[in-house]
């Protein structure tokens, strides 16, 4: 490809705002250029971007470029906003599904041995990282959960198989693994329910979100407050009768 095509090619790359494919770049040209020869260029580019603080890159959906993860301290400054943090039970969370999708809720609170917050799942599905893709054929058909072609693009990643590979099973090392791409996490910025369970083997559910607190109190005040009126009333009818 002569160099003005390859100068138009790479200037729609840095104009767009989204990523594009092989086949959004054929339609610069008015002529039929083949798509090999397209692949060609974008790997030109590539190599010619290489000592340079944008870098081009192959996405889930497309190519695009973007700046180099070395920048990222100096580009930090001219934002004022701070990217969010994730805990340490949602990053756990997005790992599990990353690398064991597809998985249903049940058997990410196996995997962790924790049950996992509304507030956790919600959190991803809200970033658009993780979506419900089917139903699992058990009792309740609970939902199974994949990523999403929008987590690839964020992870900077073409596929699942560009995932890093894990050097430990634990959660929290594939949390770390994954996290090391473009998220924050707060180990401190914990909001999940952890099980615990007491000597006949039974579940003490511990909850660290105050906001889940809250509810559960509401419930129990509610419970309280129906059992005390079955007994006043339970009463009342005995007096009742014993005054026959």
């Amino acid at each position: 490809m002569d160099d003005h095509n390859k100068r138009v090619i790479e200037t729609a790359l840095l104009c767009a705002q989204e990523p594009l494919t092989v086949a959004d770049l054929t339609r610069l040209f008015a002529e039929d250029i083949p798509a090999g020869e397209i692949d060609a260029t974008l790997v030109e580019l590539q190599n010619a971007w290489e000592d340079k603080g944008m870098e081009l890159v192959h996405i889930a959906t497309g190519w695009r470029f973007q700046s180099r993860l070395v920048m990222r301290e100096y580009l930090d400054r001219l934002t004022p906003e701070k990217p969010p943090k994730y805990s340490r039970a949602v990053m756990e969370t997005l790992a599990i599904i990353a690398y064991r999708q597809p998985v249903t809720r049940g058997e990410i609170e196996e995997i962790r041995g924790v049950a996992v917050s509304s507030n956790v799942m919600k959190q991803l599905e809200d970033r658009g990282w993780v979506e419900v893709i089917g139903h699992k054929e058990t009792i309740g058909r609970p939902g199974l959960y994949a990523t999403t072609k929008q987590f690839l693009d964020d992870l900077s990643l073409t596929n699942l198989q560009s995932l890093p590979m894990l050097e430990d099973a634990a959660p929290m090392a594939a949390a770390e693994q994954l996290g090391q791409a473009v998220m924050e996490f707060d180990p401190s910025a914990t909001v999940e329910t952890v099980i615990e369970l007491d000597e006949n083997g039974n579940a003490i559910i511990q909850v660290e979100s105050e906001e889940i607190a809250e509810v559960i109190a509401e419930e129990t005040t509610e419970e309280t407050t129906e059992e005390t009126t079955e007994e006043v009333t339970t009463e009342s009818e005995e007096k009742s009768e014993e005054q026959k």
